[in-house]
């Protein structure tokens, strides 16, 4: 359940986030949405890979934790084992609301029910005692800023793969050490070879909309799927 509210400083004056990271607070995830504009510092953690909305024909960008529903496989125990976290991991438990006319600047919103709000004074507060916001609130109006026109420029990204046919579909199987067998399918990936053959007209019509540097990280970031593959086997092993 979700119960989302629009933050301000009377109402929420004394409201607490948790930071901490464990599977109670929501971590426990497979993958997580991401954005183009932040694709560079995903690919060096987790691989990238495009799936189509349920029951849209709209693509979307997921950053990979494990191989099944519920695991995360950067998720140890209470720490969060990697050196970035997706902003829409990093956000949480806010987001981007607007107007019900859909005009206008957009407005942070906290989801009440997330287990993220903190309770017992345990906690970062995001009001001072003069109702100012603290600097960790600060922090997240600037990720959710950067979320929200991320994904609002996406739209063009998405745009420019599917006009050069630049998406095929993805599929991994694999043996891991004790035997079982674990696959990855229903994804995209970004077609190499196709992107390749693009004469120089439509490359550089593509560098110049700044699109070529998040298919080349998109691209990159498939070298993470055999960390993907080690962190499970280490799972698997008790480590």
């Amino acid at each position: 359940m979700t119960r989302h509210a629009v933050l301000d400083n009377k109402t929420h004056r004394d409201l607490r986030i948790r930071t901490d990271a464990g599977a109670e607070l929501g971590d426990d995830i497979m993958a997580a949405l991401t954005v183009p504009s932040e694709f560079r510092r995903v690919q060096a953690h987790f691989p990238i890979l495009f799936r189509r909305e349920t029951g849209r024909e709209e693509f979307a960008a997921l950053a990979m934790f494990g191989f099944q529903s519920g695991e995360n496989l950067f998720l140890d125990g209470d720490r969060w084992d990697a050196r970035y976290r997706p902003l829409s991991v990093a956000i949480q438990p806010f987001l981007i609301g607007r107007p019900a006319s859909g005009e206008g600047p957009g407005q942070v919103h906290v989801d009440m029910d997330h287990p993220r709000i903190a309770a017992s004074g345990e906690g970062i507060r995001l009001f001072d005692a003069d109702g100012m916001a603290t600097p960790f609130l600060d922090e997240i109006a600037g990720r959710l800023g950067d979320l929200d026109q991320g994904y609002r420029e996406s739209a063009a990204f998405y745009d420019a793969l599917l006009a050069h046919d630049l998406l095929e579909p993805f599929s991994l199987e694999v043996t891991l050490d004790d035997g079982s067998i674990h696959s990855l399918v229903g994804f995209h990936i970004i077609d190499e070879a196709k992107l390749r053959a693009l004469d120089a007209e439509a490359l550089g019509a593509l560098h110049a909309a700044g699109h070529l540097m998040p298919m080349f990280m998109a691209l990159a970031s498939l070298s993470q799927l055999s960390v993907l593959v080690a962190r499970k086997n280490m799972r698997l092993a008790g480590g």
